[in-house]
């Protein structure tokens, strides 16, 4: 046993034993025959770096999978990264571009070996961050995404849901990126309040149509003028009486000169604008489903945009040539499609200005009217995103989502908290088709190659795609060319094959994902592994990817593998900055995870998280907590001090020690209800509620009680006793905090075994109820006999008589035995029977009896209640006002929701010092 150092270096302590655990395969112990339990880590983007959330879902994994191996089972952590397409692609383009190159230079085998070496240089920036965090995972079998296991999994997968008929190509909108110019997902899609402007024209109705009012024009109202360009009709309520006699009449597009007719539609609101809404099915997703129905096929919506966002002619020709080649909107001082489509309408008099009036009541007349618009950018690129209509890969999620739905209602999934089951079913109900293609150079490329005229083959490999064509190739030898690009096919006469070119898009980065459950487990090959670990017992995950990734996995895990992915879904809050607010770099409130570890450790960060983790609620950051729990770390080492300058020894054994001392019995007792406490919380996943008693025993219990109580009298049954406690709370505390723990573990004593494949302690020692009555009526006579001292502000260094009245026979028992303690802890000095003498005293009333304090002589007893009653004073004022603040309707209404909820924290703290003032004042007597 090695002599404890006076303070402990988290940094020194926490490197040298990850090191020593990833070493010796401790993450992983081989236990063929026990229990198993899996859990799998949402795969962090190869591209990312740790951040708070990381940081919480990482540590409430790691409690659970340490707490799982302690308790035997053979527990396993499934690690690995996700490809990242966009994140990827856009940081190794950073490179080339810094070096005066871009993608474009180079093949795409060529810039996918650049983005390999990427990652082989700098890809495992987080992997190396999550160890710090303390993540127990099972690094030798680390996966990735895009390795060549997972992406035959991936190819599988596709392959056959197309065979099944669940995936299929369409012509839909798709969230378009210009700057990336790909279809990127809902998640990567911020939407930000930008100014923008709502525009007005007029469109003339066709044919000397007229309105019920004369009008032979529609006013319409668009934040995107450029839009119209490509509208294909005007929507009004069908119940609109000012627009019924129009309905399926003709508007003449003023700039185009395109006819299109007036559609009936609940889409559009009468109550807003003028009733009427410009139809633009291509390049707005309200707009697309008005136009399914209106009757428009997707293949007939046109689209007035290129890749890039620029301008291009429409499949009826009648956007005017001044038009193409414009973007979109204004850029490096040229004007857009957006100004020029307004400065057209106006000079053609179809413009309706925006009127308003100065101070003196002139008339200001300006082309638009002001507004803050919700506009999408794209999350990484920073550029407004297009609605764009395009041919993509998509998977039947309506369908796919049968399954898991069945699953959450027949209990085959557990979602906790169960209050998310709602929010799951709703938009299950309301899925939409899933569109799995990405128009990128980097991630699974698709495994669909296509003829001259768009006919598909999709096949696991090249080979088979081959032979699926030559079924319907009129006897020509089928041939895969790069691209049907005249300059790419070079034989002289290409017709003589029947001519196959691979799909160059790649799939969502979510496809793949989706299949982490059973996909790193060696799915689609079949193994003992495999059977042993699927499903997973349990998923961790923050309740925003819910659906992008969690709902997914159940889809594909049952599809694939007939049964759901996990047996527990378990949807944990956000961190925020401490004023409620999320956190963001552009409000400049982000923390740093691993500034947090470099200033306080690993173990007070990590208990910091367990401890603020409450089901159904965010984690609101406090980096004063984070260095409490720094200081409990330090209250711990310094028990182990105490306890090794006794003498305590690390425990020889794993059932607790026989004990004749009251104060043994009960710590043993406590212990044991701790192991109990922790048990019920963890399998009820409250992180918080296990994280509260383990620091609430080791602070309270152990630390503050156990060690007061046992100074100066470590006999050999306390010592023992001493010892396996400690030893029992390093094995509850160290899914927490398995830092120190370890440490302690093997400063303490000589251990055959790290910690961290220990016993978990068995909550079977016989709980005696008595001595834990005994301790307990010690603990509170003691603390109301401080807090008595205290309030009357008697010295420190005063010892005091005490006068017992009332006592019934079991409390004159316990004044015998616990009589020396009560003595050293309460600063009693002597202890009598009876009425007090006459003068001032503090009384003190612990079950039955009143204990007496007699003051005379030690304090100015008339002062003492000058001041006490004064201070009562003031404290009742301040909380008799700020009660009638919050009973004031219109502050709670109307002020912010911190300033109400400081006043509710204030009073509180008012009313509880007036009740203990008055209490102090009323020993006096």
């Amino acid at each position: 046993m090695t002599e404890l150092p006076k303070t402990f270096d988290p940094a020194d302590i926490e490197s040298r034993w990850y090191a020593h655990w990833e070493a010796n395969g401790l993450f992983r112990p081989e236990r063929p025959d026990a229990t198993p339990f899996t859990i799998v880590n949402p795969p962090p983007n190869v591209t990312g770096s740790l951040h708070i959330g990381h940081a919480l879902d990482n540590t409430l994994q790691d409690i659970v999978i340490r707490y799982e191996r302690l308790r035997g089972k053979d527990a396993l952590w499934v690690v690995g990264t996700d490809h990242a397409g966009i994140a990827t692609q856009m940081v190794v383009e950073r490179q080339l571009n810094a070096q005066q190159q871009k993608r474009t230079d180079f093949t795409r085998d060529a810039f996918v070996a650049k983005v390999w070496e990427w990652k082989a240089e700098s890809g495992g920036t987080i992997t190396g961050q999550l160890r710090r965090l303390g993540c127990s995972m099972d690094w030798a079998n680390e996966r990735f995404t895009m390795d060549e296991g997972f992406s035959k999994a991936v190819v599988k997968t596709f392959v056959e849901l197309h065979k099944r008929g669940l995936l299929y190509r369409d012509k839909r909108l798709v969230n378009w990126d210009p700057h990336f110019r790909s279809a990127i997902s809902d998640l990567e899609v911020e939407t930000v309040e930008t100014k923008g402007g709502f525009w007005r024209f007029r469109y003339p109705l066709a044919d000397g149509v007229t309105l019920a009012d004369g009008s032979d024009h529609i006013v319409v109202a668009t934040t995107r003028p450029e839009t119209m360009l490509a509208d294909m009709a005007v929507a009004v309520h069908p119940d609109d009486e000012r627009y019924k006699a129009v309905i399926g009449k003709e508007i003449l597009q003023p700039i185009t000169g395109r006819r299109f007719k007036i559609v009936p539609d609940e889409h559009a609101d009468p109550a807003l604008g003028s009733g009427a809404v410009k139809i633009t099915p291509g390049h707005d997703f309200n707009d697309f489903d008005v136009g399914k129905r209106a009757g428009f096929k997707a293949g007939d919506m046109l689209n007035m945009f290129d890749a890039d966002a620029n301008v291009v002619q429409t499949a009826d020709g009648l956007i005017p040539d001044r038009f193409l080649g414009l973007h979109r909107f204004k850029r490096d001082g040229v004007d857009g499609a957006r100004e020029a489509v307004v400065a057209e309408m106006k000079a053609l008099g179809f413009l309706v200005p925006h009127v308003t009036k100065d101070k003196e009541g002139e008339e200001i007349f300006a082309d638009f009217e002001p507004r803050t618009i919700q506009t999408p950018f794209g999350d990484r690129s920073n550029v407004v995103i297009e609605p764009w209509l395009t041919d993509q890969w998509y998977v039947d999620a309506e369908k796919l989502a049968v399954a898991p739905m069945q699953a959450v209602r027949d209990g085959a999934i557990e979602i906790v908290p169960k209050t998310w089951e709602k929010t799951f079913f709703n938009w299950m109900e309301n899925i939409q088709p899933w569109c799995v293609s990405r128009q990128l150079w980097w991630g699974h490329q698709i495994p669909a190659w296509f003829d001259l005229n768009g006919k598909s083959y999709v096949a696991e490999s090249e080979e088979d795609a081959v032979k699926l064509a030559s079924a319907g190739s009129e006897n020509r030898p089928v041939k895969i060319v790069s691209s049907f690009d005249p300059s790419i096919v070079d034989d002289a006469n290409p017709f003589d094959y029947y001519l196959l070119s691979r799909d160059p898009d790649v799939l969502d980065t979510w496809f793949s994902s989706a299949l982490w459950p059973f996909g790193t487990l060696g799915w689609p090959e079949q193994s003992d592994k495999l059977s042993r670990h699927y499903p997973n017992d349990l998923l961790i995950s923050g309740f925003d990817i819910l659906f992008f990734w969690d709902a997914r996995m159940a889809m594909q895990g049952m599809e694939f593998m007939g049964e759901a992915p996990w047996k527990k879904l378990y949807l944990h809050g956000l961190v925020r900055a401490a004023d409620g607010q999320k956190m963001s770099k552009s409000k400049g409130n982000v923390v740093d995870p691993l500034g947090l570890i470099d200033r306080f450790g690993a173990d007070a960060l990590r208990f910091f998280m367990a401890a603020m983790e409450s089901q159904g609620r965010d984690v609101k950051m406090d980096e004063k907590r984070v260095e409490g729990y720094r200081n409990f770390a330090t209250k711990l080492w310094n028990a182990a001090r105490f306890l090794q300058s006794n003498g305590v020894t690390a425990s020889t054994s794993h059932e607790a020690p026989a004990a004749a001392l009251p104060v043994n019995r009960w710590i043993i007792a406590e212990t044991v209800a701790t192991v109990q406490a922790i048990d019920t919380a963890l399998a009820d996943l409250r992180f918080d509620a296990a994280a509260n008693a383990i620091y609430h025993f080791v602070w309270d219990q152990f630390c503050d009680w156990y060690i007061e109580l046992t100074k100066g009298a470590m006999d050999d049954e306390t010592r023992a006793v001493a010892g396996w406690a400690f030893d029992q709370i390093l094995v509850m505390l160290h899914p927490f905090m398995p830092f120190i723990t370890e440490e302690l573990w093997h400063l303490t004593g000589d251990r055959a075994n790290a910690l961290i494949v220990a016993q978990w302690p068995q909550a079977l020692a016989a709980v005696d109820t008595d001595a834990q009555a005994e301790i307990d009526w010690l603990i509170r006579l003691v603390s109301a006999i401080r807090t008595a001292r205290t309030e009357l502000n008697v010295p420190p260094g005063a010892k005091l008589p005490m006068v017992v009245r009332d006592a019934a026979e079991e409390t004159h028992r316990r004044l015998d035995r616990q009589g020396v303690a009560l003595a050293r802890l309460g600063r009693v000095e002597s202890l009598t029977f009876g009425e007090p003498p006459a003068g001032g005293a503090a009384q003190i009333v612990v079950d039955e009896a009143t204990f007496i304090l007699p003051l005379a002589g030690v304090i100015d007893i008339a002062a003492e209640k000058t001041r006490l009653a004064k201070a009562l004073a003031a404290a009742e004022k301040e909380r008799d006002g700020l009660g009638g603040r919050l009973s004031n309707a219109s502050f709670v209404e109307k002020a912010k929701p911190e300033a109400v909820a400081k006043a509710r924290e204030d009073h509180a703290e008012k009313t509880a010092e007036a009740e203990r003032l008055k209490a102090a004042l009323e020993r006096l007597g």
